[in-house]
């Protein structure tokens, strides 16, 4: 039987030491326009999708909220429960009652990440460079080298004129064959702030000879300052390991030993992947295409760079325990370092992906299945007016293509939306998933199972069906799975790049004691 709880006993909770899920289930936009600090964002169109990965072990406390006004925090509630979640609250009055209570709320994405970033800075004293300087000193011909440190689809939309990418799980590993010396500065950039700082600082504590720098708000800096950014490059790190691979192995394990990480063999992981009592995340640290040629079996992929920069993403337990993976022993210690600093129970596992660990194998989606109706056969109903199709991929997708005549919903609307029609239905997804979890509460209200367009809007466009546009619908207000505040500062908007900015250097100023004290940075 879910219980609610009080915010007082909510913050206790947070800070007692003990393992706890904190679930926003509201949307994506929703979560970033306000939450709490340790929150971690589990939208109810994706619950049961997400929920067995963020939180793995059923017993975890957790406690889930929205923002009070409505019912999704307790829909998700009675969801986690059908699924076999056993200490299941529900935060009363939602983000309106935290409020009232003195706490505050967040703006933003990956908070705990983006703030243990302007953290390192201003504890560290990570050195920097501006666009302007960079510029110059590129047009000088001085010896430097430009490395984006974010994942390569996110440095292919666009980048410094001559950065190459190499994430920053990567940069220990991968740095002496991308300078020429060590006479070289080094300079890391990102999109804003936090993997600028993280990497340069990274490769700082990993005692590289280089002059080493964080360029100053990354490619939006960089933009503000009217220079020219790159789109499409493919310049990326090499894939051999290197030839001083024992050296760097020495290093990294010096570095982990500084920072107290634990290395674990497979017998004393296995102790921990079985212990009912603690949650444990067992996390590859390498990139995707390593995952994608084998791993663990069971293991979660979180690529180091990532990892650290938004951990709210692949952990969803404060507390639990963290398994890292590579295949190099370089990676995983210097991540796990990090981690440690952030306040998680980081570990490395020494025999890597070829460890003999036995993880639990994931559970099944527990969602009907639902009959597919092909394109044509769809818009044939359309016209006949026998079916009324509702669209449940994102917001923004909707208004740039959809099938005429269908509407926008999200899981949370999808109900009510269709209270009063008489129709079936059928559902469009990217996700056939997505459908099956939205199908689970239409059949709980009582209507009969809808149909899913086999192939989603592909299948469409495949059959040489017409699409409409519509650029103003799904309204902005609507539209509660996409944050404008991020998305925004990327698609020209100079002023929304500089609020960006002024959100994560303002991020430390907001914490409380509790909060702060949680990191320990060194």
């Amino acid at each position: 039987m879910t219980q609610s709880i009080t915010s007082v006993q909510l913050k206790q909770w947070l800070h007692d030491g003990q393992e706890i899920a904190l679930l926003d289930v509201r949307e994506h936009g929703q979560f970033g326009e306000s939450h709490l600090f340790y929150a971690i964002p589990l939208p109810y169109s994706r619950l049961e999708l997400d929920a067995p990965r963020l939180v793995p072990r059923r017993a975890t406390r957790l406690v889930a909220y929205d923002d009070g006004r409505g019912d999704v925090a307790a829909r998700a509630a009675r969801r986690l429960e059908a699924i076999g979640y056993t200490q299941v609250h529900v935060l009363a009055g939602g983000t309106a009652a935290w409020t009232s209570a003195g706490y505050r709320l967040f703006q933003g994405v990956n908070l705990p990440s983006k703030t243990f970033g302007e953290l390192v800075e201003h504890q560290l004293h990570t050195p920097r460079i501006s666009a302007q300087e960079l510029a110059r000193r590129q047009a000088a011909g001085d010896k430097l080298v430009v490395l984006d440190g974010r994942p390569y689809a996110e440095y292919k939309k666009m980048n410094i004129p001559g950065a190459i990418c190499c994430p920053n799980g990567e940069l220990a590993l991968r740095i002496a064959d991308l300078v020429p010396d060590a006479e070289t500065t080094v300079v890391i950039n990102c999109a804003g702030r936090t993997r600028s700082i993280i990497g340069a600082q990274t490769l700082i504590n990993f005692g590289v000879p280089n002059p080493v720098l964080a360029l100053e708000n990354g490619t939006q800096g960089w933009y503000l300052a009217d220079l020219e950014l790159q789109h499409g490059n493919t310049r990326r790190h090499g894939n051999k390991l290197p030839a001083d691979l024992a050296q760097r192995r020495l290093r990294a394990a010096g570095l982990a030993e500084r920072h107290d990480v634990p290395t674990l063999d497979a017998a004393q992981a296995q102790v921990l992947v079985d212990d009912p009592a603690r949650s444990c995340f067992v996390l590859d640290v390498r990139t995707p295409e390593e995952y994608a040629a084998g791993t663990l079996p069971g293991a979660q992929h979180a690529p180091g760079g990532q990892l650290m920069q938004a951990t709210d993403q692949y952990v969803g337990v404060r507390h639990a325990r963290l398994l890292l993976a590579d295949s190099d022993g370089v990676r995983a210690p210097v991540v796990a370092s990090w981690l440690r600093q952030m306040g998680f129970d980081a570990m490395v596992l020494r025999e890597g992906i070829a460890a003999p660990l036995r993880l639990p194998a994931p559970a099944p989606l527990a969602a009907p299945v639902l009959e597919a109706v092909d394109a044509k056969t769809l818009a044939a109903r359309i016209d006949a007016g026998s079916v009324a199709a509702f669209d449940l991929r994102a917001g923004m997708s909707y208004r740039g293509k959809h099938v005429p005549r269908s509407r926008w919903s999200i899981r949370p609307r999808l109900v009510s939306q269709v209270h009063k029609l008489d129709k079936p239905l059928v559902l469009i997804a990217d996700d056939p998933a997505l459908a099956r979890l939205a199908a689970i509460d239409l059949q709980e209200a009582g209507r009969p199972a809808p149909q899913l367009l086999a192939g989603g809007l592909a299948a469409w466009l495949a059959a040489d069906l017409p699409v409409d546009s519509s650029p103003e619908i799904p309204g902005d207000a609507d539209c509660i799975d996409y944050l404008f505040f991020v998305h925004d500062r990327h698609d020209g908007n100079k002023e929304a790049a500089r609020r960006y900015l002024a959100w994560e250097t303002g991020l430390i100023a907001q914490l409380d004691a509790q909060e702060l004290a949680a990191f320990r940075i060194a």
